[in-house]
């Protein structure tokens, strides 16, 4: 858990390990996936290895789900749901919890901001999301998330920039610090310092 959370979110995760009672084998055919996730993409090569992994170890944490209408939906753990049911299986360990839209969505966001291999944009939009479904300002957000208010706005501001530049810093070709560097730049002369960063690489 990163240091700093929101006293709520660090009660919502709060030690699965150690709620081994409460923990059950729910069949994958009745859990649905977080209709919060904002996570667009899942590598499908870190998929296979999961599964890979699953297939020997089994799966070694348990998910979080909450019951829905018909069956759960999950809360954290959408990588081990998706790689279990490529393993083959036909249950998953899990903790089922009650949880408010809210929470849940508060939780499935926060949890995503602790992946190492976040991209900017995607930990912009997590923000933005958060934001706006959950009515907040951007201080409000910093002391739930753990996060200085400049610290937000910087990356909320990435989300001003042209699409060309949001793909780019979406999948790697540039950084956060260079995303910022081309706020208040009109289209054109962002477009020129990208080509002519790109043209110094090749």
């Amino acid at each position: 858990m990163a240091k700093g959370l929101g006293k709520g979110i660090n009660a919502l995760f709060n030690n699965v390990e150690g709620e081994e009672e409460s923990v059950q084998n729910i069949e994958l055919k009745l859990i649905e996936p977080n209709p919060f996730q904002p996570r667009k993409n899942f590598d499908k090569a870190a998929i296979n290895e999961l599964s890979d992994s699953i297939k020997i170890h089994g799966v070694l944490q348990p998910i979080i789900l909450r019951n829905a209408k018909k069956g759960y939906q999950i809360v954290v753990g959408e990588r081990r749901f998706r790689a279990s049911k490529e393993a083959g299986l036909k249950e998953i360990p899990a903790v089922v919890r009650d949880m408010t839209d809210a929470e849940m969505m508060e939780l499935s966001v926060i949890e995503n901001l602790q992946r190492e291999d976040l991209s900017p944009m995607e930990e912009a939009e997590s923000y933005q999301f958060l934001m706006s479904n959950l009515e907040l300002t951007q201080s409000k957000l910093a002391e739930r998330v753990g996060k200085s208010r400049p610290y937000i706005a910087n990356f909320v501001r990435l989300l001003t920039l042209p699409e060309v530049v949001q793909d780019y810093l979406r999948d790697g070709s540039l950084s956060a610090g260079h995303g910022r560097a081309l706020l208040g730049l009109k289209t054109k002369k962002i477009l020129f310092h990208l080509l002519k960063s790109r043209s110094k690489r090749l």
